[in-house]
């Protein structure tokens, strides 16, 4: 069975920091890109990051870059969003997609190209 289950969100003080787990199981790991994705109360989803889990390159939305950081820990099949600097309008549910390599172009946020997806983890960040 194919999962996607992130963990580590919560609620957290702006300028403060978490880390958000997604950790896969029931498929190739390292044939897959993860990609982070979020969605706020009344809006679209949207990519906030992704990672290449066989060559590890990876992508970050021009509203994350410099404070959110990718990885992955190959062993675990998890990859990891560290989220430092944080921001009220970084609010939302953040979920984690699986999207097979080599399959379509570099990087890319398109939902419908993410096979798999997790639950979603709530994160709440106030002023």
């Amino acid at each position: 069975e194919v999962q996607l289950v992130e963990s580590g969100g919560g609620l957290v003080q702006a300028g403060g920091s978490l880390r958000l787990s997604c950790a896969a199981s029931g498929f190739t790991f390292d044939r897959y890109i993860i990609g982070w994705f979020r969605q706020a109360p009344g809006k679209e989803r949207e990519g906030v990051s992704c990672i290449s889990i066989s060559d590890g390159r990876s992508d970050y939305a021009d509203s994350v870059k410099g404070r959110f950081t990718i990885s992955t820990d190959n062993a675990k099949n998890t990859v990891y969003l560290q989220m430092n600097s944080l921001k009220p309008e970084d609010t939302a549910v953040y979920y984690c997609g699986a999207d097979l390599a080599g399959v379509h172009t570099w990087p890319g946020y398109g939902l419908p190209r993410y096979d798999y997806w997790g639950q979603g983890t709530q994160v709440t960040v106030s002023s």
